[in-house]
Order: structure tokens, then sequence, then C-alpha cells
């Protein structure tokens, strides 16, 4: 391991500690020079208990420094990456890096608040522009200008356990596409009893919404309209998603007694073997493995059901509003070093990854498309150390599904969305149109004050 980008940013931050009462940010809104280098400040180094990923992450910043001795990187550590309660206050103030971590959900939110450079005049300077997804770079492109460039990207799938699904005489190659065939392979997994849970879904701590949203858009439907000020859950569609819930749990019994779950939750049955299928994106299968007891070889996902859409998110960097030319130009390289070269950099060096026993061949993310993609897809298939068979009706069925990021003000209908999740898995006489028609009338209150 190198020490020496533990040692920049700590230097970085001894000297911000200083400078504590300092109106601007810790090496930002200077003229983002030192010593006769292009000094940027980035975010979203990993923290030094992810071991593994920090030492990744500084060798990668040593090795483009390396290359580009004009360039100075100071890294800040971060964990996580955006945090909601600083994100606003650090940008009005100054104190954002040079180069920062942002959400697909707040580039917008950024850009409306006049925070971020504009990057159209300097794309010529990202080798990999565009070989991006244009549908994950339209999420950083307002009203023609580029702002942002999408560094990852995941969509919700199904995931689900091959060996119930054998053992329920179902085929494990070819997981449900419409709901009607969630409820009814739920309902054949359930019947092997011995605690044994077809579904589950969230209904809690906002998750409850999220999934409701993810089930939403498979079903065609949306959370709010395209003008953003009303709510378009009390419809065909947002129905169908809640009776099917309701009917899931009470005339099937295929959800299990238990309800109120959160992510955590599901996660724990997975690994254990007790449950067939929950909603989720590719990267909880590590997870399921590493954390929570399960094999490679029993984890599948399969495409979205429904066949409509699918939820995505992710992340990328913005350039601060004060960036000055040669800053956006070193950020605009740094990022192509780090994240945008296939099959290289910090999360597409699969031969590093597979050597140090992090998985390498799950679906996702999958940020670039044509002779890019192409050549990131064939590196990471010959470092594979996953079944990746697993998880081709996933890769096969997302290419019929429209991506549909989350609806404006996500954390806050989520929280209104959970209350009807929640009633429909825990009271059997839930008024679902009663339920609809309320969780409207708040949405519509939260998008007028937003």
């Amino acid at each position: 391991m190198r020490h020496t980008g533990f040692r920049r940013t700590f230097v970085a931050i001894g000297v911000c500690s200083s400078l504590a009462l300092a109106a601007t940010g810790c090496g930002s809104g200077d003229d983002g020079s030192a010593g006769g280098k292009t000094r940027i400040t980035v975010n979203c180094e990993p923290p030094k208990s992810a071991r593994t990923d920090r030492a990744f992450f500084d060798e990668d910043v040593a090795a483009f420094e390396k290359r580009n001795p004009d360039i100075d990187v100071v890294a800040h550590d971060a964990f996580p990456c955006q945090d909601p309660k600083t994100f606003d206050a650090k940008l009005a103030g100054g104190q954002m890096e040079d180069v920062f971590y942002a959400y697909f959900t707040d580039a917008r939110h950024v850009v409306d608040i006049h925070q971020a450079a504009d990057l159209t005049p300097y794309l010529k300077e990202l080798k990999s522009y565009d070989s991006i997804q244009k549908q994950l770079r339209d999420i950083y492109t307002v009203d023609g200008k580029v702002y942002g460039i999408p560094r990852t990207g995941y969509s919700m799938g199904l995931i689900y356990n091959r060996t119930l699904f054998r053992k329920a005489g179902l085929d494990p190659d070819k997981p449900p596409t419409t709901w009607d065939e969630v409820r009814a392979d739920a309902k054949k997994i359930a019947a092997l009893g011995g605690g044994t849970v077809g579904y589950a879904d969230y209904s809690a701590q906002n998750q409850g919404g999220w999934h409701y949203t993810a089930e939403l858009y498979s079903q065609g439907g949306d959370v709010v309209g395209p003008d953003g000020k009303k709510a378009t859950i009390d419809t065909p569609e947002g129905h169908a998603v809640l009776q099917n819930l309701h009917d899931m749990r009470w005339t099937d019994n295929s959800m299990g007694s238990r309800q109120l779950l959160v992510i955590n939750d599901a996660q724990q049955m997975m690994g254990s073997g007790r449950l067939g299928m929950y909603l989720a994106a590719p990267d909880n299968i590590p997870i399921l493995v590493k954390e929570k007891g399960a094999d490679y070889d029993d984890i599948a996902i399969g495409p979205m059901p429904g066949g409509k859409g699918t939820l995505i998110g992710g992340d990328g960097y913005m350039f601060a509003k004060h960036d000055t030319p040669a800053q956006i130009r070193a950020g605009l390289r740094w990022l192509d070093h780090m994240f945008l070269t296939p099959g290289a950099g910090f999360l597409g060096d699969y031969a590093r990854a597979k050597k140090n026993d992090a998985p390498v061949g799950l679906p996702e993310p999958r940020l670039f498309t044509g002779a890019a993609d192409a050549k990131d897809q064939q590196v990471k298939k010959a470092n594979a150390n996953v079944p990746v068979e697993n998880y081709q009706p996933f890769l096969d069925g997302n290419q019929q599904l429209q991506m549909k990021i989350e609806p404006p003000d996500a954390q806050q209908i989520y929280s209104v969305l959970d209350g009807a999740v929640s009633a429909v898995l825990t009271k059997k006489d839930a008024d679902i149109d009663q339920l609809l028609e309320d969780a409207s009338g708040k949405i519509d209150s939260i998008l007028a004050r937003s």
C-alpha cells in the first residue's frame, strides 16, 4: 500500500483545520495552482476501513500523477461520499471539492442552485465521453449544457434463489418476467414450508416507497407527472402494485407473516436460504455471499418483472462553479484515468480485483456502449470469478425496459409511500383506494413546497 495519498490528504486537512474559520473551502476557490502545478481537490476517496479499495484508489491517483506531472490531486476521504446533511451547505459555503461526487438525483438540483461549472466547452478533454451511455449522460445535461460526468449506474432486477426454484419445480434459468408469474412462483416456493418465504418486500425506513416506485415503473406508471407538480400514483398501475402485494400477503400467504422489512432483513433471509425472491440491484449479490452466508452458485438475477420499465440510479462527478479552466481540464483527465477507461482504473481493473478476491463478472455497472463496452465486457469476462450465466436473464431482459431515475423529492415521497405499502402488508382490510388518495394529496403538498 502506498501512503502518499494518505499523507497528501492529511496535509490538506491539517491546513484546512488551521484555517477553519476561513470563508473559502480547503483547496477550493483559489487559482488551482501549487508549485507550478494545477491542483484539484476530489472527494469520495474510500475510507481507511475499506483497506483494499483505499489502496486501489491511492495507487491509481499516484499513477495518474506520474503520467501527468503538471497535475496535483488532493483526495479527501469521505464516507458516505455524499452526505445529504452537509451537501448543500458545503456547496453554498464554497467548501465543496473542485471535483465532487453527486448522485443522479441531485444533478439537476446542483445546477438549479447555480453551483456547478459548465463542462460543455471542455468535453474534448474527456476521451471517453461519447462512449458513455447517452441516457446516463443526459442526467447531467441541462438545457443542452453538460454539468457532470456519470461514473456508475445500476438498475433494479429480481434476485432469486436457484436452489429454491429447483425444489419448487421451477426452472432456475427462467425467472418470472411478469407480476402474475412472480405471484405464482412465490406461492410454489412458500409451499415448500419450513419457514420458506416466496417473495419479500420492504415497507419501512423509506425503502417501501422506493420499491413501490420501482414496481410502479415496471408496470409503466410513474410517481410524479412530467411537469413535476402532481402525483400520478392514484392510477390503475398504482392500484395494481398495492393490490398485488396485498394478495400475495393475505390470499397466497407467500410473503410470510413478518413485515415492515428493510433491505438487511431481505438479505438475511436470502443469505440463509429461506427466501425465494426480492427486488434489488446486482450489487446485492456479493453482499449476500460475503456477509449473509449465500453461495454465488445459488444466487441469480432476472429483469424487473412487468416488462415496461426499471428504476435506475447511480452517481457521477460534477465540478464546482469556482473551478478554473485548468482545473476543469485536469479533473476531466483524472476522471478518464480513474473511472472511464474500459477494463482499467479504479472500477475497471478486473485483473487486480480478481487477484484481491473481489467479485468480477457482475452484470453492472455497465457504463459504456459500442466498442468501449465490448472491450470492458471482454476484460471482465476474462477475469470473471462468479457464475456469469446466472445473470444473463437480467442482461437480456434489461434491453427491453425503459430506464427511469427516481422522482423529485424522492426521500420525502418514499416516506409517504411507506405508509401505503406497510398498510397493505399489515392490514388485511386495508382500503387501497383511500391509501392512494391520501398519499397523492401528501405528495402534491411536497411538490408544491419544492
